[in-house]
């Protein structure tokens, strides 16, 4: 059973944090999901939310705030003590951390209103070219297309997968338009023919976020491929 730990091992650290992640290698995972934005001064950091009041001891937008700001902040207590001081990481730190213990990323491109797709996705590719990652070591998702569109453009050799919560009836159309590699959809709006039909075309098939094994078992027989979860751990246990 193929998983990927979903923003680190989430369910037992705090999410995208190193912490996380390096859980989520002890556990030994193959694959970790991130989600990366940009700070005020346009450095792609990792964390999910638009603004940091859920998962740290401040509140703001990322987007207008400093690394050092955004450093300065406690993103580990809210998950428990043993997480006093953890940092916000930023994708270099990332991406560095992934070639040292040859774990893949799946980097979820997070694109909120307003915000500037094109610059989002150049800052990207200059900090993947920076650490030097090998393409395959990648994988970039994203509920927008554009952000894959303008990744098909600038970086063509890493893979990219469309995130949709229910697969659309004009799928595979817009699949073929970036030339996808994966579809990501969320489990709960999954059926057999659809993941039959995504299959048969030759994408790979991952499901978010489910949690429980057990309510998924059948989609293996789907020709699921991957599931992205909070608990990786148990699905070791469920195999």
């Amino acid at each position: 059973m193929k998983t990927t730990a979903h923003r680190g091992l989430s369910s037992l650290a705090p999410e995208n944090t190193i912490a996380a992640f390096e859980l989520a290698v002890k556990q030994g995972a193959e694959w970790i999901e991130i989600d990366v934005q940009l700070s005020q001064e346009k450095v792609p950091v990792v964390i999910h939310d638009k603004t940091v009041n859920r998962c740290t001891n401040g509140s703001g937008a990322v987007a207008e705030m400093t690394i050092r700001q955004l450093k300065a902040l406690d993103a580990g207590l809210w998950f428990g003590e043993a997480y006093r001081d953890e940092c916000v990481p930023t994708l270099a730190e990332t991406l560095l951390f992934a070639q040292r213990h040859h774990v893949k990323l799946n980097i979820e491109l997070k694109v909120y209103k307003g915000d500037d797709i094109k610059l989002l996705c150049q800052q990207v590719k200059t900090v993947i070219e920076d650490v030097d990652v090998a393409p395959d070591q990648l994988l970039f998702s994203s509920f927008s297309t554009s952000a894959l569109q303008q990744m098909q453009h600038i970086m063509p050799t890493v893979r990219r997968g469309q995130l949709w919560q229910k697969i659309p009836d004009n799928a595979l159309s817009l699949l073929d338009d970036i030339e996808a590699y994966s579809v990501h959809c969320d489990y709960r709006f999954l059926d057999e023919a659809t993941a039959r039909t995504i299959k048969s075309k030759g994408y790979q098939l991952y499901c978010y976020t489910p949690n429980f094994p057990d309510l998924v078992a059948d989609y293996w027989d789907w020709g699921v491929d991957m599931m992205i979860t909070d608990v990786p751990q148990d699905y070791k246990v469920a195999s």
